[in-house]
C-alpha cells in the first residue's frame, strides 16, 4: 500500500494488485466483496457503486487507454455527527479500476485511524495468499 498526495492536497492510498496475485478475476467480483464487507461492519452502510467508466464514456470524456474499467463503492461510516465539517469527509468511496494487468484501488485518507485501518485491511484482503 502507497501513500501519494494527489493534486497537492489529498491523501490518497494505493494497492496494486497483479491479476495473477488477486482473489477475483473481474472488477465486479471485487465489488461484490467489498459490499459484502461493508454490510458485514457494524456502522458502515453501503450507499451505491457507481460506474466511473461508463458516466466518463457517456460524455465523451478523457480516459486513460489503459483503463478498460473504473468504479467507485461508496458507502458511508458515519456514527455521529460532532459538527458540520464531518459531512464534507463522508460518504467514502474506494476506488478500483482495472488494467489489462492489474487492479487498482485507492481511497482518500479517513479522518478517523480506525476506519482508515478498517478499508486498508478490506483492500489488502483481496491479495491471493497462497
Amino acid at each position: 500500500m502507497t501513500k501519494t498526495v494527489y493534486m497537492d492536497k489529498y491523501p490518497i492510498f494505493s494497492l496494486s494488485i497483479e491479476k495473477n496475485e488477486c482473489k477475483y478475476d473481474t472488477i465486479e467480483a471485487i465489488l461484490e466483496d467489498l459490499k459484502a464487507k461493508v454490510e458485514a461492519h457494524p456502522i458502515a452502510k453501503f450507499i451505491a457503486v457507481f460506474n466511473n467508466y461508463e458516466h466518463t464514456k457517456s460524455l465523451e470524456g478523457e480516459i486513460a487507454p489503459e483503463i478498460l474499467d473504473a468504479r467507485n463503492l461508496v458507502f458511508c461510516f458515519g456514527q455521529a455527527i460532532p459538527n458540520s465539517k464531518i459531512l464534507a469527509v463522508r460518504p467514502r468511496s474506494i476506488g478500483i479500476c482495472e488494467t489489462k494487468e492489474r487492479f487498482i484501488l485507492d481511497f482518500l485518507e479517513a479522518p478517523k485511524e480506525q476506519m482508515h485501518a478498517t478499508m486498508e485491511s478490506w483492500v489488502k484482503s483481496l491479495i491471493n495468499v497462497a
